[in-house]
Order: structure tokens, then sequence, then C-alpha cells
């Protein structure tokens, strides 16, 4: 298993942006793809975009397409998540997930989750 910790959330104004952090350890990083779903309250998680192992393949939801921008450094075993033009439906605890087997846009087909970060935007 992968072990995962997201970090930057917080609090930002419609418009504003965010840069989210996820830190692997506990196995080869560069093995994994890497995504991030996002949980607003009350609502199911639903997948935000993944990146293959090398960094070459990327897939957004229709949602946040041409707004975030998710990469990976998989020299530092760390991936990310750029947040631009922040809308207060972006309001949500943030994830990241990796799986050996690819980018899937389902949660179940993850096995290693982080522990989340908030994202707030206000209006």
């Amino acid at each position: 298993q992968v072990q995962l910790v997201e970090s930057g959330g917080g609090l930002v104004q419609a418009g504003g942006s965010l840069r989210l952090s996820c830190v692997a350890s506990g196995r080869t990083f560069s093995h994994y793809h890497m995504s991030w779903f996002r949980q607003a309250p009350g609502k199911e998680r639903v997948f935000v975009a993944t990146i293959s192992r090398g960094g070459l393949t990327t897939n957004y939801a229709d949602s946040v397409k041409g707004r975030f921008t998710i990469s990976r450094d998989n020299a530092k075993n760390t991936g990310y998540l750029q947040m631009n033009s922040l809308k207060p439906e972006d309001t949500a605890v943030y994830y990241c997930a990796a799986s050996l087997s690819g980018g899937s846009s389902y949660p179940r087909d993850y096995a290693n989750w982080g522990q989340g970060t908030q994202v707030t935007v206000s209006s």
C-alpha cells in the first residue's frame, strides 16, 4: 500500500487559486496512477482529475476543464492539483487517490486514499 497525505486546502474567494499537494510514501510512487476526487457535504465523492504514472496523460471532469491542472513530480513522490478561477461550487473536501491499475474515474477502483483537505470558496 502507498500512504497519501494531502495539504494546501483553505478558504479562498471566488476567482482565486489554490494548489493542493499529495505526498506519497511506503511504495514507489511512480508505479501508481494518481487521481483527485472531491466530496461536498451530503453528496457522493466524485472524480476531478487523473494523471498517468509518467505524467504524460491527464484527464479531467468537465466541471473543472480549463481551470484545474493535475501534475506530479515522481522524484519528490508528490502529486499536485492547481486550481484556478475557483467557484463556490468547487467547495468540498478534496482527496488524492492512487491506483496500480489505471486512472479510473470511479472511487471504488482505488484502494489508496489520503485523509482529505478542505477547500472552501466564498462568493
